[in-house]
């Protein structure tokens, strides 16, 4: 076991936990917009930085990639924490001026005006990566990817094509933190990066409720029946 403290509250965690899942464990608030409780973290964010003090050493680290360690003094909400987070929020604000989600943090940290030019081409995409892990990883289809460098840079299909490989299934559209992904069900099809998807009808109740491609592909790996599959979770 590994001993240490979080804003003077002495804490207990496992060896090889980060910072921020015992914080939050312990019940702290530390904001972040990239970190999954099931795809781990990639510490794109930096909005969940922390103070570590270790004897009179001081220094911002980031808590979903910091492990614990014996001994050691975090604190949640110092001023140079504010500081770096105030910092990371204005430039997040400049990318993505139209996300609720940022807006709200920003003025949680009084960022009431931006200093750099904004950028109104982004859209809401933070480049945080958790759609495309959750493509890959959960899903099992490695639909999307980063393309472009640079302020170029951005998710996006293979060439910005309508991808081959993606089912329609939606679920980057719930792990995206910002709300940038676009999705619409109407008149019995998905429409998502640019490709639309025919949406399976209920035999029992008649409702659209998932594209064909997603129930084939489900029923490809899992053996279920299509038949079975095209039954929706309300009428089963």
């Amino acid at each position: 076991m590994v001993e240490f403290k979080i804003n003077g509250k002495q804490v207990k965690a496992e060896k090889g936990e980060t910072v921020l899942a015992v914080a939050i464990r312990e019940g702290f608030v530390i904001p972040t917009l990239c970190h999954h409780d099931v795809l781990g973290a990639d510490g794109r964010c930096r909005l969940c930085v922390v103070e570590v003090q270790r004897g009179n050493r001081k220094r911002i680290v980031t808590s979903c990639l910091y492990p614990v360690e014996n001994g050691i003094n975090v604190f949640t909400e110092s001023d140079d924490v504010k500081l770096v987070r105030k910092t990371v929020l204005e430039l997040l604000l400049a990318r993505c001026p139209f996300s609720e989600v940022i807006q709200y943090l920003a003025k949680q940290y009084g960022v009431n005006t931006v200093r750099y030019t904004k950028d109104n081409d982004k859209g809401k995409c933070i480049l945080c990566n958790t759609c495309v892990k959750t493509c890959e990883t959960l899903v099992g289809v490695a639909a999307l990817g980063m393309t472009g460098k640079g302020p170029l840079k951005k998710v996006s299909t293979p060439f910005d094509e309508p991808s081959d490989v993606c089912i329609g299934c939606g679920a980057c559209v719930v792990a995206c933190p910002t709300g940038h992904i676009y999705m619409e069900d109407r008149n019995g099809f998905r429409t998502i990066w640019r490709k639309k998807f025919e949406l399976a009808r209920c035999p029992a109740c008649g409702r659209y409720h998932a594209p064909v491609e997603q129930l084939e592909f489900i029923s490809k790996k899992s053996g279920v029946a299509i038949d079975e599959l095209l039954i929706c979770q309300n009428c089963k």
